[in-house]
């Protein structure tokens, strides 16, 4: 079995995040809203979270088509890639990132991957084709679509937290106690999201690595991205984008603990230890 352990986290994770959202359910039913109701509006906002995250992905870095005629080497390579994993070739956009990065949304016969243009004056073509090959794999592995059930479960029992305090609570003070205790509640549901954020990234690395056949070509392409994207004049990857993307950001002493994604030296050293040193 490919990905056992992504597979295990995949399996954990839904049933933890299931058992949430069940008490979501339990809690609506008990003060007054019917089965139906409460199954109805909760795939609902699921299925809305999930539509929506999707397009504000693609508007916040103003994505854009990419033109086969302007990108065809890339075109072609995808379609090889994509035919290689034995997944339908992803609608291919242009994004504004502010520093290199790629990132994919939707699942299998749906997917979309998304490339700065800042990536693809950064890296050859060997670098960038490794990128490629591990956003398809995100796809292939179905990661991107748990990843973002997970975000709309935590934002369901969020908004639900905040209004419980905020409706049998009186006075300002409980705005700010159900804003508090609604973070606490999404960040509690998410540390089970970022098991499987880190996890995805490794298994996407060793798919990418498997068939393209070249290990240290990704690993030059993460070396120079967390280069770049570290400098102290770069801007930083959106909390919203970065566990999406490819490369997730600077990284605090704080942001470590919280991070989507494992550091990038670990993710070198499995891909080229001879580039780690």
């Amino acid at each position: 079995m490919r990905h056992i352990g992504l597979k295990v986290r995949m399996v954990v994770a839904g049933t933890v995040l299931f058992g949430f959202y069940a008490a979501f359910a339990g809690f609506l039913f008990q003060i007054g809203f019917g089965l139906p109701i409460v199954l109805a509006g909760s795939v609902l906002f699921v299925g809305v979270q999930y539509v929506v995250g999707k397009k504000i992905a693609l508007w916040s870095v103003d994505a854009e088509e990419m033109s086969e005629a302007e990108y065809s080497e890339i075109h072609r390579a995808v379609e090889h890639l994509s035919e290689e994993m034995g997944i339908t070739k992803p609608r291919l956009m242009v994004g504004q990132m502010g520093v290199p990065n790629a990132f994919a949304v939707g699942r299998c016969g749906a997917g979309v991957v998304v490339v700065s243009e800042t990536l693809m004056d950064l890296l050859e073509q060997d670098e960038l084709e490794g990128v490629l090959a591990h956003e398809l794999a995100h796809i292939k592995n179905r990661d991107v679509v748990m990843l973002l059930i997970g975000q709309s479960v935590a934002s369901m029992l969020g908004l639900t937290v905040y209004w419980v305090v905020v409706l049998f609570e009186d006075g300002i003070a409980s705005i700010v106690l159900g804003w508090i205790a609604s973070l606490i509640v999404e960040l509690a549901v998410m540390v089970f999201v970022l098991a499987i954020s880190r996890a995805r990234e490794y298994a996407a690395d060793s798919d990418a690595a498997e068939y393209t056949g070249n290990p240290e070509a990704l690993a030059r392409a993460l070396s120079k991205l967390a280069s770049v994207g570290r400098h102290e004049r770069a801007p930083d990857v959106s909390d919203n984008m970065s566990a999406l993307c490819i490369f997730g950001g600077k990284r605090g002493v704080l942001s470590s603990l919280f991070s989507t994604h494992p550091p990038m030296e670990k993710r070198i050293e499995r891909l080229a230890p001879e580039l780690s040193n």
